[in-house]
């Protein structure tokens, strides 16, 4: 049996996991445990990284002992402890790393340093099993991107947001129409009463032969078409709202098309093709109907795992330490390795956003 204790504390959520494969195989999540720091930062309309950090400082350690008290292990049974190292906001990464380094020194463990987006690429494999290769659609707060997932530590991006993340957009659109934080399911729960016909919003990148997303002018029109028409009415919102959320699905629609084909030229062996979607915006019931119709017409598989797992756990990151463990892929160099904010997964694509001193964006 392995065991790996996972921690995640790269945006506004502080988590611990255990989780376990057991001798046959079989993964197991012994405990989960996420603190929302929603309330923290819904007065700011979006996450502020300094209270991000404090808040991971003051409740870490707690959350750390949660989790093992859940999962019934002792920390001496503990293979190995594995931490978000980037990307993310990096004061909250410290927070993280350091703690893990702490621990695995004190209790003699290996530290695995993680990068987040391949705890998203690999929950699919924790959840439902699924073999290599597949398609990952990781849409989120921070990251859109599409991803040909070959195996654990390979990875090659095929496509990437060149402006905003879609979860960016969509908090934007919320903060625009007065709605709350967190965007995306407010802007999903006011668009239940819309009507999405109502405007015309534009479908970035749409028919583009240029792979990658775009949501920035999306995000403009929607600005444009509530300054026309304020005062904004409840059923204002809702219109707006429901065409905003439209638009998305079918400019993610048209750009997954592209993905499934190529993936299909690439992969011409795989009996069992599947996409998998991960991300806090997988959650949005309208995106995951589209996306799922789109799967089912191409011959693909549709996974999203549940939404606790979508959304940053821990559960991922310790998962993702187990695949490196059993690949015997754990970096020998952890207690060296230093948190980044920026870290792509597939470090040899061509940088979208662009580049700076800490590396590329995208």
């Amino acid at each position: 049996m392995i065991r790996v204790l996972g921690i995640e504390t790269s945006c506004d959520e502080t988590a611990a996991s255990v989780v376990a494969v057991d001798g046959d195989g079989a993964p197991r999540i012994l405990s989960n445990i996420v603190l929302s720091q929603i309330e923290e930062h819904a007065a700011f309309g979006g996450v502020v990284p300094e209270i991000a950090a404090r808040a991971h400082v003051e409740a870490l350690d707690g959350i750390v002992e949660a989790a093992l008290a859940d999962s019934g292990v002792a920390l001496a049974d503990i293979d190995a402890i594995a931490a978000t190292a980037g990307p993310g906001l990096v004061g909250g990464l410290i927070v993280g790393l350091m703690t893990a380094k702490a621990i695995a020194a004190a209790a003699n463990k290996p530290l695995i340093a993680i990068n987040h987006l391949e705890g998203h690429a690999l929950t699919a494999r924790l959840t439902d099993g699924l073999d290599f290769p597949y398609l990952l659609l990781l849409v989120s707060g921070g990251h859109t991107q599409i991803l040909a997932v070959r195996g654990v530590g390979d990875y090659q991006r095929w496509a990437t947001t060149i402006d905003d993340a879609l979860g960016e957009a969509f908090d934007k659109t919320a903060k625009m129409l007065g709605l709350p934080y967190p965007g995306g399911p407010n802007v999903e729960k006011a668009a239940q009463t819309g009507n999405a016909s109502r405007f015309a919003f534009p479908r970035p990148m749409k028919g583009s032969a240029q792979p990658d997303f775009s949501f920035s002018g999306l995000k403009t029109a929607v600005r444009q078409a509530a300054t026309a028409i304020a005062p904004l009415s409840d059923q204002d919102v809702a219109d707006i709202c429901a065409s905003f959320q439209a638009a998305v699905a079918d400019a993610l629609a048209d750009r997954v098309a592209r993905a499934l084909a190529r993936f299909r030229e690439t992969f011409p062996g795989t009996r069992n093709p599947a996409l998998v979607v991960a991300g806090g915006v997988a959650a949005n019931r309208t995106i995951k109907a589209t996306l799922e119709r789109q799967c089912d017409e191409a011959g693909f598989t549709f996974v999203a795992p549940p939404l606790k797992l979508c959304t940053d756990n821990a559960a991922m990151i310790a998962w993702a330490g187990i695949e490196r463990l059993r690949e015997g892929m754990a970096q020998e160099n952890g207690f060296d390795f230093v948190p980044r904010s920026r870290w792509p997964l597939d470090s040899i694509s061509t940088p979208m956003v662009g580049s700076g001193r800490r590396g590329a964006k995208a």
